[in-house]
């Protein structure tokens, strides 16, 4: 139990990272955030590759990882759009 919630907290962080390394620009949020980002945007991949039939057998899920890394993007720049702050730079 421990050890899956730690595990949720390290890939969300990683996750969230990795997101804000894709966006362009700067994106204004405490790592708390992205951390939480990345826990919601990881669980709502799960849901969205279980939905389309994909199981993986061995090693790294990556098709989850990539899945959570978009799905991050897209609730960071809500989150900023929702703050008033404009996350892509043009």
């Amino acid at each position: 139990m421990i050890g899956a919630i730690i595990g949720a907290i390290i890939l969300g962080a990683i996750i969230g990272v990795l997101a804000r390394l894709i966006l362009p620009g700067k994106q204004n949020l405490s790592m708390l955030m992205t951390i939480g980002i990345g826990i919601l945007s990881s669980f709502i991949a799960s849901l969205i590759v279980s939905l389309i039939g994909y199981h993986n057998n061995d090693g790294i899920a990556w098709i989850p990882l990539i899945v959570g890394v978009i799905v991050a993007c897209i609730a960071i720049t809500i989150y900023g759009n929702m703050q008033g702050k404009k996350q892509l730079a043009r």
